[in-house]
């Protein structure tokens, strides 16, 4: 199988992420349904002051930077105020389930029209690997060096249980730790996108991703702990599918 750069692909990039983050498998996610769907012309991108803001520059779509934990809710007023565009809110886990959960939950109870495609790495990446709110028990973190103690942090915050009861469109978890797992959360991204252009509501899909420079681990190991640990604390699949089977 010979395989090509999407279009919306900026080749000519020369900024990017640490060696084995999920961050460009999964832009190129998005380009790749951007590409089979038609719509690279119609795409806007908001991007969270983090690791996912190097997407403005290996994209060729429009781009709006937000401010931190600010990207759904600043991608909400982009879609409103241009209807006819696929607007796409690129957060992590940090900023969509810490600083910007009132955005989170509250487009979600709007149904507003766009994507939450959240990168959870169970870290605050950009920052120097902080615990976030997705950060595992017993995860040692830059912030919890003696790893995450429930007692006194709380359970991690899961979305799925969060707006699990909610009226949205689609509500999904994949992962990039293999090959068949990059392939299913493609299309689950395709279908977000999907739902969108037809005007059926918020859709929320959150991809499991390493960030091994946070981690301490090397890439290897880190696809490793996202198998052994994170997907057996976190269930992958479809939760809510409007208008399709969940």
């Amino acid at each position: 199988m010979k395989y090509s750069v999407p279009k919306g692909i900026n080749r000519e990039a020369h900024i990017g992420w640490c060696p084995g983050c999920g961050h460009g498998i999964i832009v190129r996610l998005v380009a790749e349904a951007a590409a089979e769907l038609g719509i690279n012309d119609r795409i806007i991108m908001v991007e969270d002051v983090a690791c996912g803001e190097f997407a403005q520059t290996v994209t060729q779509y429009n781009n709006i930077g937000g401010a931190h934990g600010r990207p759904i809710i600043t991608a909400a007023g982009a879609k409103r105020a241009r209807p006819d565009a696929i607007v796409i809110a690129h957060p992590g886990d940090g900023s969509a389930y810490s600083i910007g959960i009132e955005s989170t939950m509250h487009c979600a109870l709007r149904n507003e029209n766009i994507l939450a495609l959240v990168v959870n790495n169970g870290v605050f990446g950009m920052t120097g690997g902080q615990m976030s709110p997705a950060s595992l028990p017993g995860q040692k973190t830059t912030s919890s060096p003696k790893g995450r103690d429930i007692n006194k942090n709380g359970s991690p915050f899961d979305v799925v249980k969060a707006l699990g009861q909610f009226d949205i469109a689609y509500l999904a978890r994949g992962t990039v730790s293999s090959p068949a797992q990059v392939i299913k959360s493609g299309k689950m991204i395709k279908k977000a996108l999907q739902k969108q252009m037809d005007g059926e509501g918020f859709c929320l899909v959150e991809i499991l991703s390493p960030c091994p420079t946070n981690w301490n681990l090397s890439p290897v190991n880190a696809l490793k702990y996202m198998k052994d640990v994170q997907e057996k604390y976190y269930q992958l699949g479809e939760f809510i599918d409007k208008g399709g089977k969940a």
